[in-house]
Formats: structure tokens, sequence, C-alpha cells
């Protein structure tokens, strides 16, 4: 079976590892942090979760900052900038793509990659088999539910 998870005390955020570091802040609820931001937010992390669902289950985590989706880990991030919205993924090797205009960062064994979305559209089959990798390569799921807005265990 998969390792297990770690759920923080105070935030009762789960996390793959134990002890893991984090910005200790109790999650949203995914209407709660689409209440403010920016309009063009909501339609790009739309586009990702139709994507992620069709992959399995999974978590997703609204907090302050942006989105998570995890899985037996992290595997992406939705952060929202001033005129778009920062897809960051983790791979095991360098890919390439127009929208992703950072510099690819290794990390441990893995890649980290950020592609700015403007539009949903912007999420083409290219980045989506990224996304599918990376939710592959996170390993095995711990009992997250996809779609969910809450806590696994609220």
């Amino acid at each position: 079976m998969g390792s297990r998870l770690w759920t923080c005390p105070d935030c009762r955020r789960t996390f793959g590892r134990n002890g893991q570091r984090h910005d200790c802040a109790p999650a949203l609820s995914i209407e709660e942090y689409f209440s403010t931001g920016p309009a063009f937010e909501r339609p790009v992390f739309e586009a990702v979760l139709a994507h992620v669902e069709c992959l399995g289950p999974c978590q997703v985590e609204a907090v302050s900052v942006g989105i998570f989706f995890k899985r037996g880990r992290s595997f992406a991030q939705l952060r929202p900038m001033q005129r778009w919205v920062a897809l960051s993924f983790s791979l095991p090797r360098a890919v390439r793509h127009p929208l992703i205009t950072r510099r690819v960062v290794p990390y441990g064994p893995h890649f980290h990659h950020v592609a700015n979305l403007r539009t949903p559209h912007d999420l083409d089959d290219e980045l989506r088999d990224h996304l599918t990798e990376a939710y592959l390569d996170a390993g095995p799921v711990g009992g997250f539910v996809a779609g969910s807005d809450a806590r696994p265990d609220a």
C-alpha cells in the first residue's frame, strides 16, 4: 500500500510527510477561496479540475495563496498572478512548452515547472499530458476524493 499521510494537528491539512513544513492555516472551501480574487482565475481552475477529475481521485485544497492538487503528495498548484494563473507541477524530467516561461528548476529528483495560463484554452493537450504525468508520478491517493473542497477528515 502507499505511504501514510500526516494531518497537521493545528490546521488539520493533510500532507505526504510526517511533520512536513507548511504555512499553517486551515483550508478554505472552493467558494470561500473564489469569493475574492481575479475573475479570470476560476475558469482556469475549472479547466484544470475537469482534466484532473478524469485521471482519478485526488484532493483539491484551497488556501489563501492558491489551490493545491494532492495525491500521495502535491502534484500541481494554481496561484493567481496579476494577469494570469501560474500552474506549477513537478516532473521527473524537464519539459518545454511555450507557456513555461520561467526557468525550469531541479528540485531533488524532480524538475519544477510553471506555466502561465491566461484563459482555460491555454491548458492545451501538451500541458494536460504534463499534468497527467505529474499526477501519476505523485504516488497513491491515500483516500482523497476528486473535486473535494474540504479537508479529507472534515
